[in-house]
């Protein structure tokens, strides 16, 4: 990232002009690129059976704009199914029916054999892959870069469950004794699972909840977010077909209508939800036995970084860059705001205001392209707010053209110098606006860490052993993760994901999705002779599927 961080600086007509010519006309789109129609979807999954709605549809359209003439117009891309609170209540129903209070064939299932259901739908899922990719780019603005990565990303940590999966039921899959009693504790599923992701990973991040709620036996009621619904369309029958009936479930439309009654029903047992807060403090407080809950939440993060006076400002800047501006800064790990010591920060932001003019800017399938238009169609308007009321209070926009608007683009705008009583200070801008803090003292950014409602990650830039190690011994009790001279990030996906305060509940990662979504549970007996008989024709004879000394390979 150097390199781009070292370019020399764009003119601001030229910064411009690339602004002005982001959108293109239909002919100038690629043809692998180009949709073959709007998908209208009716299909819902629900018992095993795609199921064809009849009701009223949703309406989709896509973030990105085609021109004609001098003006802008929308793309219809399709629409899909506003299912009811009846049909939700059904995919619940569903759902419960194939657990059955862990009697039903999937809950039962050896780990073996859940395994080879889970590599047949991973199987078909791959042979979707271009369909999906080009719906992750028209859906939410993901450049052909970003959308492919999502999507291999998400099949290697598929098969990374899988892998992690087999490594725990080998652990697992001997006696122990102790104190004269013999047992074989090994991990349970929980019931059903409710599984809803965001939209700025609309696949992975759902995946990342869905699939270890499968694999360790929980049936699934799932929700795809309210952007990116479409691009599940290639991916129905093969959830159809690769699982028993019930074991995974769809609901499509208004989160109140259809989420409400679930979770008010008392009837889901896990609640995986990537999002605000706000919206999952409501989800919880609608189940009436809160206690029974289980909750895996990634949620709210403000993610600041700390430039102290030693550090290499060109790294500094190409990670920061990285970090605030991947995806549009449309990431719960992006940096949403940068402290740099008052030595450094004019060349700092200097040097970031040139990279950031340096930037393509366009279309998804545009080489190259880092910045593209907002998935959400009022963000750029809010962003626009964000930076007015910076001004307004003594920062400027040092970069060409930073905080324009035109429709659904929004141009990333560095904001310096940026102090407390902004509401860019406080507020998650999840866009690519980059408030610039100096300080004088490191006080000053322990200071907003400390009491920041946040804690999932940071990022430290700086040389001196002995001053990083005084930052890093602080940190690690506010938030998850320290990175160290490099961007906020949440791979590799063997490493825990989690955050402190307002920012998480439960851990993700490969190995600590399949602990979330399960319980350990033992089957022990003292060690008399007629329990040692017990045991071992139970074992010799492949009586049960829980208590196996079975080692799969």
């Amino acid at each position: 990232m150097r390199h781009m961080a070292d370019r020399r600086r764009s003119s601001p007509s030229a910064v411009a002009g690339r602004v002005a010519a982001v959108f293109p006309t239909p002919g100038r789109v690629p043809g692998e690129h180009r949709l073959p129609g709007p998908l209208e979807q009716r299909a819902y999954l629900i018992g095993g059976r795609l199921r064809a709605w009849e009701g009223p549809l949703r309406e989709v359209h896509s973030p990105l704009r085609l021109r004609s003439g001098s003006s802008l117009r929308r793309v219809r891309l399709g629409a899909y199914p506003a299912l009811s609170a009846k049909e939700s209540r059904a995919a619940l129903a569903a759902a419960r029916r194939a657990y059955d209070d862990g009697r039903g064939a999937w809950p039962t299932l050896p780990v073996g054999e859940r395994i080879r259901h889970v590599e047949a739908f991973t199987a078909a899922m791959v042979a979707r892959r271009g369909e999906v990719v080009r719906l992750l780019m028209w859906e939410v603005g993901k450049s052909l870069a970003d959308a492919t990565k999502e999507f291999d990303r998400t099949v290697e940590y598929i098969r990374g469950t899988i892998d992690a999966l087999k490594d725990l039921d080998r652990a697992s899959s001997r006696l122990v004794i102790e104190q004269g009693v013999f047992a074989q504790i090994r991990r349970a599923p929980l019931g059903v699972a409710l599984c809803m992701g965001p939209f700025n990973y609309p696949l992975n991040e759902t995946f990342t909840t869905l699939i270890p709620a499968l694999i360790m036996g929980n049936t699934v009621v799932f929700k795809p977010p309210k952007l990116g619904v479409l691009l599940w369309q290639p991916l129905l029958e093969s959830l159809r077909d690769c699982f028993p009936r019930g074991v995974v479930n769809t609901v499509y439309g208004d989160g109140a209508t259809v989420v409400g009654p679930l979770m008010e029903s008392g009837g889901v047992d896990v609640l995986a939800f990537i999002g605000t807060s706000r919206v999952a403090d409501v989800l919880k407080h609608q189940h009436p036995r809160p206690h029974r809950l289980r909750s895996v939440l990634g949620l709210d993060a403000k993610n600041p970084a700390i430039v102290l006076p030693d550090a290499d400002l060109g790294n500094a800047v190409g990670e920061c860059l990285l970090g605030a501006l991947s995806f549009n800064g449309q990431r719960c790990t992006a940096l949403k705001i940068l402290f740099v010591h008052r030595a450094v920060a004019d060349e700092f932001v200097s040097r970031l205001a040139a990279a950031v003019d340096a930037l393509p800017v366009g279309m998804p399938w545009d080489p190259g392209v880092w910045i593209t238009p907002m998935a959400e169609e009022a963000k750029p308007a809010y962003l626009r707010e964000l930076v007015d009321d910076a001004v307004s209070r003594g920062a400027a926009v040092r970069n060409a053209a930073g905080g324009t608007v035109l429709e659904t683009y929004f141009h990333p705008a560095v904001l310096y110098p940026v102090a407390g009583g902004m509401r860019v200070w406080d507020e998650e801008q999840f866009g690519p606006v980059i408030p610039v803090v100096p300080f004088a003292e490191v006080s000053e950014p322990l200071d907003y860490v400390r009491n920041s409602p946040f804690g999932q990650q940071i990022s430290l830039f700086g040389s001196d052993p002995a001053g990083m190690a005084r930052l890093i011994d602080p940190l690690v009790n506010q938030v998850c993760r320290v990175n160290l001279n490099s961007q906020c990030q949440r791979g590799p996906d063997a490493f825990p994901f989690t955050g402190r305060k307002d920012s998480a509940e439960g851990t993700l990662s490969i190995s600590d999705a399949l602990r979330v979504f399960s319980i350990r549970t033992l089957v022990a007996a003292k060690g008399s002779e007629a329990n040692k008989e017990l045991l071992s024709a139970i074992l010799q004879e492949r009586r049960s599927a829980f208590l196996s000394t079975d080692f799969i390979l």
